[in-house]
């Protein structure tokens, strides 16, 4: 069996750890807009109700 040492200085192992969480993050914003959209599309339309009256809507 061949046995393989590896070794990541610690300049490099946290750059992967950076790189890592950057994707996950930057994964996550992603689908959340692409979520947001679709429910946008889909969604129904709220009543403007609750809105504060225009003062120049007579």
């Amino acid at each position: 069996m061949h046995s393989f040492l590896l070794y990541i200085d610690p300049g490099s192992g946290s750059y992967l750890v950076q790189m890592l969480i950057a994707a996950a993050l930057g994964g996550l914003f992603y689908f959340k807009q692409i979520g947001a959209r679709i429910r946008s599309i889909f969604g129904r339309k709220q009543k403007e109700s609750g809105k504060q009256a225009d003062p120049n809507d007579k």
